[in-house]
């Protein structure tokens, strides 16, 4: 969602690591011993961690009501820790670094999803027998992971012109042809109520400027001489600017000169007469689309919390305001679980393509003001408000750019996929047996 995709994946993975530290106990690790089960680039991966990671995986299915194979999950689970060493040793010897104020927002975004202070996290973390310093360091190694992931994938992804025009023909954006233009102009006036010897003067004077830029003479100059309008002593030059924004009359007169021509007749206004002179033509492509501006509060899922108890929770908020007991934008700021939670869920102004289909879907359905029943994505459990609707103009190549965006963004995973496969195979990895 537009710059959120990328945060929102970030904290994802923060909450996950949170999950594991305050899932795994002294306990759990003392019943199952601790060992060295595979080195990875000479990183290791031990067996409590892989214990601790299919205990989580098994309680979350069993509260979705699948029942996985034991052996199945502890595969799957150690293959993503081997991955996992992968991306980090690579990100280290990329010269990848994560600052301390970095890994500082994100405990804090651990603990508020806990509902936690940042001490009171880490008393939980003493009280569960696990290492703060180990923590902090894992939740750094989270975030390195992405970091790399985001820019070694991102570079594999390609998006075609014929994907952009495919997607924003499914989204119903068409694409319409404008022009900006630079004209400079000879004014020539014609008083109000002038009569027929006026007039005539009037347009010889015109015709004599005419004739003085075509014989070659610089338009700047006899403009600066004769002109008699505001752009006199710039040459007579009004600027570029949007065909929509210059005289209609202008716009068709010159629709045929090329840029830097001038137009072989004179143009006659209500104003007087006109030498016009084409200094730059500008062909853009325009684009009417309908931006919305709304705002939400989000609550992220992980294995503590259930899709379904976040869903509960948030139709407890929706409740609230609806009833007129709270505002939304008190409650985001208080409960939201992302970026735009200081400034009460704000997402600003975007445009159709920007935010996740099951986000937008469910946002393209309410009214203004209205807020929505909680809609999961991705990120987690959102109630979404839309605070106004536009129609507006937008240059071409900024939409076909976002466009591209969310094409890449959808990419991403296969492309990801394919990079840790690739990453793995280049990696060192040496089994061991559980000692005797």
């Amino acid at each position: 969602m537009t710059d959120s995709i990328h945060v929102w994946r970030r904290a994802a993975l923060a909450l996950a690591l949170c999950a594991a530290a305050l899932g795994a106990s002294a306990q759990q690790r003392e019943r199952n011993g601790d060992y060295i089960v595979a080195i990875v680039n000479q990183e290791a991966v031990t067996a409590a961690e892989v214990e601790s990671r299919v205990q989580r995986v098994l309680q979350a299915a069993a509260r979705s009501g699948a029942q996985p194979s034991l052996e199945v999950v502890r595969k799957r689970v150690l293959d993503d820790l081997i991955e996992e060493r992968a991306i980090v040793t690579y990100a280290r010897d990329s010269g990848i670094r994560v600052e301390d104020p970095e890994v500082d927002r994100a405990i804090q975004s651990v603990a508020a999803q806990n509902q936690l202070t940042a001490d009171q996290l880490r008393e939980r973390l003493r009280a569960d027998g696990l290492d703060y310093a180990r923590f902090r360091a894992n939740l750094r190694d989270q975030i390195l992971i992405e970091r790399v992931r985001e820019r070694e994938v991102y570079q594999r992804i390609r998006v075609t012109d014929g994907e952009v025009d495919r997607y924003l023909a499914q989204q119903n954006i068409a694409t319409q042809a404008d022009v900006e233009l630079n004209i400079a102009q000879i004014l020539v006036i014609v008083p109000e109520g002038g009569d027929e010897q006026v007039l005539a003067a009037r347009k010889a004077r015109a015709e004599q400027a005419l004739a003085r830029v075509r014989g070659g003479e610089d338009f700047a100059a006899v403009a600066r001489e004769i002109s008699e309008d505001a752009n006199q002593e710039r040459g007579g030059v009004i600027g570029l600017r949007p065909s929509a924004r210059l005289p209609d009359l202008f716009v068709e007169a010159v629709r045929d000169v090329p840029a830097g021509e001038v137009k072989p007749e004179l143009v006659r206004s209500g104003a007087g007469f006109h030498v016009l002179k084409v200094v730059e033509r500008k062909e853009t492509m325009a684009v009417r689309v309908t931006q919305t501006h709304a705002r939400h509060i989000l609550v992220r899922t992980s294995e503590r919390v259930s899709p379904e108890m976040a869903a509960q929770r948030l139709a407890e908020f929706r409740r609230q305001i609806v009833s007129g007991q709270r505002r939304f934008e008190d409650v985001a700021r208080q409960y939201s679980e992302d970026g735009s939670a200081p400034s009460g869920g704000d997402l600003g102004w975007f445009a159709p393509g920007t935010m996740v289909p099951e986000f937008e879907e469910a946002m393209n359905r309410l009214p203004i003001e209205g807020v929505s029943p909680p809609v999961r994505s991705r990120f987690g459990v959102h109630l979404i408000q839309v605070l106004e609707r536009r129609d507006t103009a937008v240059e071409a190549r900024q939409v076909r750019e976002q466009a591209r965006n969310v094409l890449r963004e959808r990419k991403f995973d296969d492309a990801y996929t394919e990079w840790a496969k690739d990453l793995r195979d280049r990696s060192y990895i040496e089994f061991r047996e559980p000692p005797v």
